[in-house]
């Protein structure tokens, strides 16, 4: 069993949950994954790394309600336990193989929407503490659905917070202030887009011609993540890949997003069932 050691209500939707699991916070890498399960006999739910401490031997996970399964995690309080917790899984950002030096001076801009701020979170730390130049933009519907502010906001050299209803910080979208910094000059080596499938579709198009590589994440494709279920499969450069074992991060440009978006809705009806069964007690 793998305890909740601390529960925090982000938004009325979203908990962050710390999780004892002493394996995986001593062997997790940015950008990787693990897999729960509230029940025995309940489905697998990937959820994506935001953080993890191998000294106190736990892992941090951001739960966002948008189904059955995700609606008992968050009913969870601390105390309370996962039966299963397995990771991490997934390949790591490919920067973890950069010695320090080489990182450090080295300028990065990440792009995260909504609940993608949780798995940028972890690369920026990481990138932050071996002295790379780290920028971040961080984009919301409303202030009151930002998360983890004052914790990117330690881990980075410039947050720019974006809101579509100008609630906080530029009002507009993630890829308008991409615009912008990008025609004030400012320069990058490399940039990560974490969020709605539509979202970095759009970043990519915003950067396509800039020079800047671009490097997004498919973890909201997975659903087993083993592979066997090919629910995460996608084409990437002319090629059918699989988000959870062979990613979950790709080549943003690469990515075949109007498949990617077209597979996110292929269970739609099976989920707003099951979550319907879950709200009135029968999924439980």
């Amino acid at each position: 069993m793998y305890s909740i050691v601390r529960k925090e209500m982000l938004t009325p939707a979203i908990c962050l949950m710390d999780v004892a699991a002493p394996r995986i916070a001593a062997a997790a890498q940015p950008g990787q994954f693990l897999i729960v399960r509230v029940r025995e006999e309940g489905e697998r739910i990937p959820l994506t790394i935001c953080d993890y401490d191998r000294s106190q031997g736990t892992v941090t996970i951001v739960t966002q309600i948008v189904g059955a399964s995700s609606r008992m995690i968050c009913a969870l309080e601390a105390g309370k336990s996962f039966p299963d917790v397995v990771g991490p899984l997934g390949c790591p950002s490919d920067f973890v193989e950069l010695p320090d030096a080489e990182l450090k001076g080295r300028r990065y801009l990440f792009v995260a929407g909504g609940l993608g701020t949780a798995p940028v979170y972890p690369q920026a730390k990481y990138l932050h503490a071996r002295g790379a130049r780290v920028e971040i933009v961080v984009g919301a519907k409303t202030a009151d659905q930002l998360i983890l502010r004052s914790e990117m906001e330690q881990v980075c050299d410039r947050l720019y917070v974006c809101t579509d209803d100008g609630s906080a910080g530029f009002h507009g979208l993630v890829t308008e202030q991409v615009k912008q910094l990008l025609a004030e000059g400012r320069q990058y080596g490399q940039a990560v887009a974490i969020g709605p499938m539509i979202m970095m579709k759009f970043v990519a198009l915003t950067l396509k011609g800039s020079g800047i590589p671009l490097v997004v994440s498919l973890n909201t494709l997975m659903v087993d993540g083993t592979g066997m279920c090919g629910g995460c499969r996608i084409t990437v450069g002319g090629k059918v890949r699989f988000a959870c074992v062979e990613g979950p991060e790709f080549d943003g440009y690469a990515v075949d997003f109007d498949e990617a978006l077209r597979r996110q809705t292929l269970y739609r009806a099976q989920e707003l069932e099951a979550d319907h069964k879950c709200k009135i007690g029968r999924g439980r």
